[in-house]
């Protein structure tokens, strides 16, 4: 009898660090295994993946925030629970957000945040993203070493976004220090500053604030455009429907970002001469990228609710089950990945990893991600020679140490110290 047999995947922290031994056990049990807590079904199939995400019919989002936890306040029954979840949806973590929406409001909201994230704004953006990262590089150079997630990914992350979005330069302050983010000018985001315990309140509240006055007085700027985005009927939405988009891709695209710059930096730190290689031939950037979101992606764990009583590989689902896709699971399939746990820079199908979802519910921010990931390392190899792990905080590299965020959700390094030798 295997440990795994019993083990609870959503509360077991034997897990967080290594999680790859039991996903392989469950991939043995098939691509689709029901799990022995909580009325959860897992998927580890490549094919099983993309089928939940796309019938959309089946499987509801509107759990996908937290999975099983709380669910639906009353107890499912019967074999099509579409009316309780639309009765229930409310109570539910993130309601009314795009990530926890389905058709017909999912398709709206969706096509709304399309209308901020235009080719226009994001070229303009991309732009800004060279002098951003040079701002962030130049915070933390001249020290032995810098903490990559903390000090330069989500800072870099957060501004790169508060310029998509238009915030003012004169309130990037205020950002810095209500999300905790060190921020390259002095004296932002601080240990002397207040942060609040519910940043998201403070960028609803913040956002409204915009919304409302952009409407009510027009200007020529990226915030006049994203309180004026109109639905495609050309009707405007509800002031809380814009500041709930814009909010959204400010929480999700930041954290995502830095994690995936953060496990590139990890990787690279502990590869000399993958390091050289891309130095060397700087072409090859994207398609590592494709690689670290494929293996270490910052997204472990996409929940789905049944809303029927269906079948996914065989395997009979009730409605109301909680069916979470297993993303390091899924994107080491062998069976549509050759090799699947190594890191190759001319896999045939790079980009056919599931890290950034399929059909509807594909994350919009994705192409965001991979050109802000790029920018850093880029501009990191620019101003450095070297970049190496640090012993000091890591151990030697035959007995690293690292801690993972304690989630079932999100996978990725709490820190990562590196030491790097300036140009």
């Amino acid at each position: 009898m295997s440990r795994f047999d019993t083990i609870d995947y959503f509360t077991d922290a034997s897990l967080v660090d290594d999680p790859f031994p039991y996903f392989e056990y469950l991939r043995a049990k098939g691509p689709v295994v029901p799990l022995p807590h909580h009325g959860v079904v897992a998927v580890t199939g490549y094919e099983a993946a993309a089928e939940v995400w796309r019938d959309t019919e089946t499987f509801s989002s509107c759990n996908t925030v937290t999975g099983p936890f709380p669910g639906l306040p009353v107890k499912p029954e019967g074999d099509d629970i579409r009316d309780l979840i639309e009765q229930h949806r409310g109570a539910l973590p993130m309601a009314g957000y795009l990530v926890t929406a389905d058709p017909p409001v999912h398709t709206a909201l969706r096509g709304l945040l399309m209308r901020l994230l235009t080719p226009r704004r994001l070229q303009e953006n991309e732009a800004f993203m060279w002098h951003l990262a040079d701002l962030q590089i130049d915070h933390v150079f001249g020290r032995k070493s810098f903490e990559v997630l903390n000090e330069f990914a989500q800072p870099f992350a957060m501004l790169v976004i508060t310029d998509l979005l238009g915030v003012p330069d004169g309130d990037r302050r205020s950002f810095a220090s209500q999300l905790g983010v060190e921020h390259p000018e002095p004296g932002v985001g601080d240990a002397g500053r207040k942060v609040s315990l519910d940043p998201l309140a403070f960028l609803v509240e913040t956002f409204t604030a915009y919304v409302e006055d952009r409407r009510r007085t027009p200007r020529q700027d990226v915030l006049t455009r994203l309180a004026t985005a109109a639905f495609p009927d050309g009707s405007l939405p509800p002031v809380i429907d814009v500041v709930r988009t814009a909010t959204f891709l400010f929480a999700a695209g930041q954290d995502t970002t830095a994690r995936l710059i953060t496990a590139a930096l990890h990787v690279i730190g502990d590869d000399p001469d993958l390091q050289a290689l891309l130095r060397r031939d700087r072409k090859r950037i994207p398609d590592f990228l494709e690689e670290v979101l494929r293996l270490y992606g910052p997204v472990k764990t996409v929940p789905r609710m049944a809303r029927v009583r269906t079948t996914l590989a065989g395997v009979d689902i009730p409605a109301g089950a909680t069916v979470v896709i297993l993303q390091h699971a899924v994107n080491r399939d062998p069976s549509r990945f050759e090799a699947p746990d190594e890191l190759r820079l001319d896999r045939a199908n790079l980009k056919e990893h599931l890290m950034f979802g399929r059909g509807i519910h594909s994350c919009p921010g994705g192409p965001l991600a991979r050109v802000e990931a790029r920018i850093a390392l880029e501009r990191l190899f620019d101003r450095t020679t070297e970049i190496r792990i640090s012993e000091a905080a890591h151990g030697p590299a035959d007995a690293r140490r690292y801690e993972y965020v304690p989630t079932y959700i999100l996978r990725g390094l709490k820190e990562l110290h590196v030491e790097v030798e300036p140009v």
